[in-house]
């Protein structure tokens, strides 16, 4: 006979005054946590209460019943509704939803507390995000919803943002198959497809970090922070239909502007506009560029105009400023962080002070005439204008003595300069080289690089020596020596002169570089003291006192340091092996004569400069001396463009340097190039380059 199921009685729930309940001491919790008793009230206040209490009866010592009842189970609920008591916005007889268990029951009160608060189920955040998003659509502003859950509008925005990924990853998500820090990268773009895109590249690989999936969404755009950007804004960029890719969960510095092609006809228009207008003050061209190469200006004539005179109300505004500025300092000397208003404060009397020491020239309507300005950007987007060059060809006839005028500035059989070009406004930089995966050989570097390479080396080995007055002196007596003592004797009284060294091929960042603004600041510093006239120089240089003169004789012959690796032409025309042997042994004794360190001077191993122009191999030999072999190990699987990246992160504080920037302790002490040594491992080329004897002429002549 089979035995009958019992049933299960449920407790019976009812309505019981607020004053008849008390907060029961086998409640099992003790720790504050989740939502605060006060923003539970104020939910309760504007929903009312959604769970009911758990009770049970009170009994005296008789086991009767005292028409009081204890709450095990509700705590947080009981004390909401006491703070909202305690407002008056409740009456203490206030009718509550109770739920009243057995009194007698065999089950501990402890044990219903505990069960109530263990057997939740939380929410899953998807859930919640795809509530915030019905109620969006059924008309509550942002706004509204964080003021009804009483929190930050952004929470809620970034949830919006959360339940706008593409359906298919969202799915992912609630199948536990993506973490929330991934669904939150994919956020940054708005294409479904692309986000599906991304997440099918990386879901089989071992490397799905967040980070990746940003970069792999915005790799075609372009940062707010460009120097682009900078100078175009990004109201207008946004006023022109661009659209602009944000990261609402983590700092973007201004986000992505995803149309390049939009932003770059932007730029060009905005250069126009400022060329048009400086083009009224009558010069003879204007040449408008995103950016120009070091050097851009050789062959022309700057032209030295009159800074205009300050007026006595710019004076007096100017000493004020100084004042000020020497009185904060004085103030804030022992303080180990300036306050906010004060840093601020300084900064602005710095920038104010500046554009008092950057005041424009005045230049002579006739030199306008004939000269012309450079307009282009400078690295922090602001607009660098150039006035006052004059082309070798737009220079006036000048009469001279004798039969025929000395060109001390041209060679026989050295090219004019060239006509200055407009710059070629590019995206992304060099370039991309192409996948080399079939063989694993390291390879030479690529002759361009390592020319490239040698021209920031040389351009700090300028700076180098000009702050090194003993070595400049050395140098130029070295070669000075060298032409009386070891070759035939030049023609003529004394011809010595500095040629100056151009970079026919250079990397879009030198120009930028560290050495570079410093020799440029140098140049300028003694230009603002060098007379014109011939006499007056002479004068000028009769009456400098010694260091000056060593230190003006050191930033004149830096320009003619040449460290440049160039192809050697067995057959007579530029440099022979054995003199690109004796030139690249000299630039290493002064390297270390001058202590030069590249590292020092500012050079990092970037995608554009070097880890995007070599191959696989040569990429992780870099990573593997750089950074470890661990570290080389976790990048040997990615495809080359993904390696570059990861590569220049990984490097990034290393201090690694590729071999041409590396200095070299030569063995043999007289590493001049008295001997014939061969080209180290990385200028190596497969074809057998047979040696001139005839050695090219060096930075510093006697002729």
């Amino acid at each position: 006979m089979a035995t009958a199921i019992q049933k299960i009685t449920l407790s019976s729930a009812r309505d019981i005054p607020f004053n008849k309940l008390v907060l029961s001491q086998s409640n099992v919790r003790r720790v504050k946590a989740g939502v605060s008793i006060e923003e539970l009230a104020e939910s309760i206040a504007r929903r009312g209460l959604i769970q009911s209490l758990h009770v049970r009866p009170v009994l005296d010592a008789d086991g009767v019943e005292t028409g009081m009842f204890e709450v095990p189970a509700g705590g947080r609920r009981y004390r909401a509704l006491e703070l909202l008591m305690k407002q008056k916005r409740l009456a203490k007889a206030a009718p509550v939803p109770c739920v009243v268990g057995d009194a007698n029951s065999d089950i501990l009160v402890d044990e219903v507390s505990l069960v109530e608060n263990m057997e939740r189920a939380p929410l899953h955040p998807l859930d919640q995000f795809r509530a915030f998003q019905a109620m969006r659509d059924k008309g509550m502003t942002e706004e509204a919803i964080a003021a009804a859950f009483f929190i930050d509008v952004n929470v809620v925005k970034q949830r919006l943002r959360l339940v706008a990924v593409s359906p298919a990853l969202l799915a992912i998500y609630a199948d536990d198959g993506m973490k929330l820090e991934q669904l939150m990268a994919f956020t940054v773009s708005a294409d479904h497809a692309r986000q599906e895109q991304v997440w099918d590249a990386i879901k089989d690989g071992w490397q799905k970090e967040p980070y990746l999936i940003r970069r792999m969404l915005t790799e075609t755009t372009v940062r707010a922070a460009d120097k682009r950007a900078v100078f175009v804004g990004v109201e207008a960029y946004e006023a022109a239909g661009g659209i602009v890719l944000r990261d609402l969960f983590e700092s973007d510095d201004g986000g992505w502007l995803q149309d390049a092609g939009l932003l770059d006809r932007l730029v060009a228009e905005k250069l126009k506009a400022v060329a048009d207008e400086i083009a009224c003050e009558g010069w003879k061209w204007v040449e408008a560029a995103l950016s120009y190469p070091y050097g851009h200006e050789r062959g022309l004539r700057a032209l030295a105009g009159t800074t205009v005179d300050l007026t006595d109300e710019e004076r007096a505004t100017r000493e004020a400023l100084r004042e000020e500025y020497d009185r904060l300092e004085a103030e804030y000397s022992e303080v180990e962080e300036l306050p906010d208003e004060i840093d601020v404060r300084l900064g602005e009397i710095e920038q104010a002070l500046d554009a008092f020491e950057q005041r424009p020239a005045i230049y002579d309507p006739a030199d306008i005439a004939i000269a012309g300005v450079f307009v282009s950007l400078d690295a922090d987007g602001s607009l660098s204008v150039d006035r006052g060059y004059v082309r070798p060809e737009d220079e006036r006839p000048v009469e001279t003595e004798g039969s025929d005028a000395p060109e001390a500035d041209r060679e026989a059989g050295q090219p004019s300069a060239p006509a200055v070009q407009r710059a070629v406004i590019t995206i992304g930089g060099q370039p991309a080289e192409p996948e080399d995966d079939e063989e694993d050989s390291i390879k030479p570097l690529p002759e361009r690089l390592v020319i490239e390479l040698t021209a920031h080396r040389t351009l700090a080995l300028r700076n180098a020596v000009a702050e090194h007055p003993d070595v400049a002196m050395t140098l130029l007596l070295h070669k000075l020596v060298s032409d009386t003592f070891r070759r035939n004797a030049p023609a003529g009284c004394l011809e010595a002169r500095v040629n100056h060294i151009f970079f026919s091929a250079q990397s879009e960042e030198l120009k930028d570089s560290t050495p570079a603004r410093e020799v440029a600041e140098r140049h300028e510093r003694w230009g603002d003291h060098v007379p014109a006239d011939d006499q007056a120089l002479w004068d000028w240089l009769t009456h400098l006192d010694g260091g000056t003169r060593l230190d003006l004789l050191a930033h004149c012959v830096s320009y003619g340091v040449n460290a440049l690796f160039e192809r050697p032409n067995p057959y007579g025309s530029g440099v022979s092996q054995h003199g690109l042997d004796v030139r690249l042994a000299q630039a290493d004794r002064l390297a270390r004569a001058t202590g030069l360190d590249m590292v020092v001077a500012g050079w990092k191993p970037t995608v554009g400069n070097y880890l995007g122009r070599v191959t696989k191999p040569r990429i992780l030999e870099a990573v593997r001396e750089g950074a470890g072999e661990r570290a080389a190990g976790l990048i040997d699987h990615l495809k080359k463009g993904d390696m570059a990246k990861e590569a220049e992160r990984l490097l990034a504080d290393t201090g690694w340097l590729p071999e041409p920037l590396r200095l070299v302790d030569h063995d043999d002490p007289a590493a001049d190039g008295e001997g014939d040594e061969a080209l180290p491992a990385f200028l190596d080329d497969e074809e057998d380059l047979a040696d001139d004897q005839d050695e090219a002429p060096h930075a510093v002549a006697a002729e």
